[in-house]
């Protein structure tokens, strides 16, 4: 099983800086990890992901760059589809890119889109992107959007779905899946997920299984469980208290032993790749993250 590293852009703002982006990047390029990824929200005080792609394509060279996920209904398709064949040339065709529809509505109030009817606009999006990478103009007497992808037919499109209409539905068009796991609830039963998709995949007609992944939070160090928590709180905080309560009861990924062992059990269940998430943007954390993953 691969590992991939995610930048700590949902931390506060005030702790993700410049040198953030730019030292995170390089240790990760030289480290023990798969890919880097980067997560989207508008209304929260993270930085921009497509942004952060483009200068992750540009400081490293190894890994291959997630975006985990593009809240597709939010965005303009040619346009999104222009940005994602510009960091794909930029990287060299290391892009991978994820897409969801989100479940928060103050991202598409803030995007000034409709929330209503985002899944089936999103479906109808994945073909635009395809034919857009494929060549096609946006419209007739149109010029084509490019620039033409490195990868031949666009980047690989990863579907960030969970539910098992959703997941029926991504074996139609996606090359693989991203998921995020917020609690220890989830891990026993995720060989049921990968076994699912594999069934799916193949009741569509499809001729290869998805790459599967999943994601979840941690953090290591001496003050790792409250550095987790508080983590936690800040990003789920728009749910409710109620919900928050919850995803906190089920924070555990606070020590190296408890790190290795959850990599196991979704190693065990035929994961792909985790992706991992950290709760800090220090540079110590992502060093003892890679000694850590040198103990596997």
């Amino acid at each position: 099983m691969k590992i991939g590293m995610t930048l700590p852009s949902m931390v506060p703002d005030t702790e993700y800086r410049r040198d953030t982006t730019l030292d995170w990047c390089r240790l990760i390029d030289q480290g023990p990890f798969e890919s880097i990824s980067v997560g989207e929200r508008t209304t929260y005080a993270n930085q921009e992901i497509t942004v952060l792609l483009s200068a992750a394509a540009a400081i490293t060279e190894r890994v291959k760059l997630y975006s985990t996920i593009f809240i597709l209904p939010t965005h303009a398709t040619a346009v999104l589809a222009k940005q994602a064949a510009t960091i794909d040339v930029l990287s060299n065709g290391r892009l991978t890119v994820g897409i969801g529809s989100g479940g928060r509505e103050h991202d598409y109030i803030a995007a000034e889109k409709p929330f209503n009817n985002r899944f089936s606009r999103m479906e109808q999006q994945v073909h635009e992107l395809k034919s857009l990478w494929a060549g096609e103009p946006p419209f007739a007497d149109a010029d084509r959007v490019g620039p033409a992808p490195v990868q031949a037919g666009g980047p690989p499109l990863f579907a960030g779905v969970g539910g098992p209409k959703s997941l029926a539905r991504a074996a139609q068009w996606a090359d693989g899946l991203f998921g995020q796991n917020v609690g220890d609830g989830n891990y026993a039963n995720f060989s049921h997920y990968v076994d699912n998709a594999h069934a799916l995949w193949k009741e569509a007609g499809r001729k290869t299984k998805p790459y599967v992944t999943t994601s979840f939070w941690y953090a290591l160090g001496p003050n790792a469980k409250t550095q987790l928590e508080h983590y936690a709180k800040s990003y789920m905080d728009i749910l409710g208290q109620g919900a928050v309560d919850y995803i906190l009861s089920q924070q555990s990924i606070d020590s190296e032993a408890a790190l290795i062992d959850a990599l196991a059990t979704f190693e065990a269940a035929g994961c792909d790749e985790v992706i991992l998430v950290p709760t800090s943007a220090e540079t110590a954390e992502l060093d003892r993250t890679i000694a850590a993953l040198a103990t596997r």
